[in-house]
């Protein structure tokens, strides 16, 4: 394998990291409502689990409301059943042809709660980091071995993959404190 191989890949896997972190993220409660919070919800409708997104709008047409307006009106009563089966939390409500979610406020301890969870999902992206910058490691060190690299460029892949880890272990620092005031904040 070659140094910009080596880079490449490990640059691409920290940034899925960084993109999986952002993801799960944006599906952590705050005090608004927020069109993520029912992005991971799967919906069993047409015989198989179906993401949400794919069955219907979903829109936030005040602070404290979440808006789901299905494409076919048919699968109003599945989604309903999947957002009472989730862990959300929420009650839904309909019209028989969208469903509404009030989003209530969030207790001080929830909070805590939320941040504490957010500290979880960024430590766990780190980690992720960090295995990626060791396998890329032992990549630069078998390239050296099999004599596609010298000495000095495998230390010189080695920086550069540390410089990588720092840059995106940063990312995930921001995302998470970003949240976080976000979760705190109403």
């Amino acid at each position: 394998m070659s140094a910009d191989e080596i880079l490449l890949d490990v640059e691409e896997r920290m940034e899925k990291a960084v993109s999986v972190l952002k993801n799960t993220l944006a599906g952590i409660r705050t005090g608004r409502a927020n069109p993520g919070l029912v992005d991971s919800l799967k919906v069993e409708a047409y015989g198989s689990p179906t993401p949400i997104k794919q069955l219907a709008s979903v829109m936030v047409p005040e602070p404290t409301q979440i808006l789901i307006r299905p494409y076919d009106v048919g699968t109003i009563k599945d989604i309903e059943k999947a957002i009472q089966a989730s862990d959300l939390g929420f009650n839904p409500s309909s019209d028989g042809k969208v469903v509404r979610l009030v989003v209530p406020p969030l207790s001080t301890e929830v909070r805590r709660k939320m941040v504490s969870r957010i500290k979880d999902v960024s430590e766990e992206a780190k980690v992720a980091i960090r295995n990626v910058r060791r396998d890329g490691n032992k990549s630069a060190d078998q390239a050296q071995k099999d004599k596609d690299l010298s000495e000095d460029e495998r230390d010189d892949v080695k920086n550069e993959i540390q410089e990588l880890t720092k840059k995106y272990e940063a990312m995930v620092s921001e995302a998470a404190t970003a949240r976080e005031k976000d979760v705190m904040d109403d």
